[in-house]
């Protein structure tokens, strides 16, 4: 099922999430709908909280980039509880962009190297690092875990300057080719 993604200005993604059991109800579909919606969003990367739950799971799929990384061809993965261990390695700054944040793209700075603790979508934990661009997309999942945004990491100057933008998805007038929540504020 394609879930609402939620909006900047929804007070869940400004919320830090929690770790969850294995028996957390619905689990698999959960996880499911999240890779349902991120593709039908045509994104890379959902965390729980831009579905409106302050849980730490996140998915991604870096198959789309393949044309680029050939690596990261059918290169899918779940990530319950996940807690990052480790960042190093030099910052690389890059354009991201986010779900929550329609029609916003801004040059971020993030290590290139994390070693990160997990489970599966089967609850099996796992400790891995990840470099590059895989890096990028958990450390950018893994901020909405946490209730931060990709926009946090910009200067103040540059966050005046998509302060419209940024005001605009606030008041519900943004277009999205997918399903949003947004706070619809009035004003």
């Amino acid at each position: 099922m394609i879930l609402p993604i939620y909006l900047y200005g929804q007070p869940i993604l400004r919320k830090e999430a929690h770790d969850i059991e294995a028996d957390y109800p619905d689990l698999k579909k959960l996880i499911a709908d999240m890779h349902e919606t991120m593709d039908a969003s045509d994104g890379i990367g959902l965390a729980a909280p831009q579905i409106g739950l302050d849980i730490r799971v996140l998915v991604f799929n870096l198959d789309p980039l393949s044309d680029t990384w050939p690596e990261y061809k059918n290169y899918r993965k779940t990530m319950i509880n996940a807690h990052i261990l480790e960042l190093e390695g030099s910052t690389v700054s890059r354009e991201e962009g986010c779900l929550s944040l329609p029609n916003i793209h801004e040059s971020v700075s993030r290590q290139e190297k994390l070693k990160i603790t997990y489970r599966d979508e089967n609850f099996v934990e796992h400790t891995d690092v990840f470099e590059g661009y895989a890096a990028r997309v958990i450390q950018h999942e893994y901020d909405h875990l946490e209730g931060k945004m990709f926009i946090d990491h910009i200067s103040p100057i540059r966050k005046q300057l998509i302060k419209s933008k940024l005001n605009a998805i606030l008041r519900g007038k943004v277009r999205c080719d997918y399903r949003t929540k947004a706070v619809n504020m009035k004003h």
